[in-house]
């Protein structure tokens, strides 16, 4: 393992351009180019959007389009302020040398909401060159909270998975959820803060990790038009209620009504973070497992699914869980190593000794 030499200012998101050199944002608002060995930073890139960096918001998530190649469109999600407070939002650029050239705002979370929390913000391509969006719930769903159930509505984007053309559309073959007042884009519902989301290499389907109140924290398998239960069921507890398994929200179970998480966290959180499906040659024996970051458990997970996508091994990696940092991304590197974006500054490339 090996700690690269740049440090930087609560970095949250990291995508590696064609020459292997990295994008990182930075939660205040900065979006920099870190030079391919992870020395300095090569860039700060200009035509960032204004971003809310109050509380969890701030500049989160980048995605490559994947025709960067030849249409280097940059799409990056973060908070933003507007009418009722602030939200999710999405757009697009050209990454032109250092700038970005002919920003589009293609996505805003609906509605706004005077909360900093819970913006999920996770950006992932399918195959098809269409997008997954990740939208927490923005505490409004909290036990305790003055709740209207935002992730159970589908008139609101709060706690949901869009799945958006690269263009903001929405493509006709998105789930119907045959509610009135239901917002266009939706994949999925029932979600609280869903901070980590990838591809899996076989099945191509999204997986992602999401944040649960006190304990509860899951790893789910993400169907089109499927609902995973918050805020009427978690595994997880009320903040502030002792510790066991009596309080769980709902009493816990999902099924039959929701979703089953394919792995979860009790009795206390471990705020599962960015996540990756390794699918190099320099660790094969890792090769279709899933690596995710944490950011109260100061580790990273790996999780070994069947061929059926049960997980049916979970461990941290001793060597960073040694560490002692907060793994807020986890991405594989074109050289095959996978690295890791600390809250600490830090990029940390997990490599084989020897």
């Amino acid at each position: 393992m090996t700690t690269l030499g740049v440090t930087l200012a609560s970095p949250w998101s990291l995508a590696f351009l064609p020459d292997g050199r990295m994008l990182v944002t930075q939660r205040g608002g900065a979006l920099v180019i870190v030079r391919a060995d992870g020395s300095a930073v090569d860039a700060v890139v200009s035509g960032v959007p204004a971003v809310n960096s109050a509380g969890q918001g701030g500049l989160l998530d980048v995605a490559l389009d994947p025709d960067f190649a030849t249409t280097p469109w940059v799409y990056l999600s973060y908070a933003e302020d507007g009418p009722g407070g602030s939200g999710t939002a999405l757009a697009r650029a050209r990454l032109v040398g250092g700038e970005l050239r002919d920003l589009q705002v293609i996505w805003r979370q609906q509605p706004k909401v005077a909360s900093g929390i819970h913006f999920g913000s996770r950006i992932v391509f399918r195959p098809d060159k269409t997008l997954y969006l990740t939208v927490g719930d923005r505490g409004q769903d909290d036990p305790g909270a003055p709740t209207t159930r935002f992730a159970q509505n589908p008139a609101t984007t709060l706690g949901k998975v869009l799945r958006l053309n690269r263009d903001g559309s929405v493509p006709a073959d998105n789930p119907a959820f045959g509610a009135a007042g239901a917002l266009p884009g939706l994949w999925s519902l029932g979600h609280r803060n869903p901070q980590g989301a990838a591809l899996h290499p076989g099945s191509g389907e999204l997986w992602l990790t999401e944040h649960g109140p006190q304990g509860g924290d899951e790893l789910n398998r993400v169907r089109a038009g499927a609902n995973y239960g918050w805020p009427l069921r978690s595994y997880g507890c009320p903040y502030g209620a002792p510790v066991g398994d009596a309080c769980r929200v709902g009493g816990g179970t999902h099924a039959p009504d929701f979703e089953e998480p394919a792995s979860y966290w009790v009795p206390t959180s471990t705020a599962p973070a960015g996540m990756a499906f390794y699918s190099g040659n320099k660790f094969p024996e890792w090769r279709g497992q899933l690596f995710v970051g944490a950011l109260a458990g100061r580790t990273l997970w790996r999780l070994e699914l069947d061929a059926g996508g049960r997980v049916v091994a979970r461990e941290p990696v001793a060597e960073v869980q040694a560490l002692g940092q907060r793994i807020r991304d986890v991405r594989q590197g074109p050289d095959g190593w996978l690295y890791l974006l600390t809250d600490e500054g830090r990029i940390v490339r997990l490599e084989r000794d020897g």
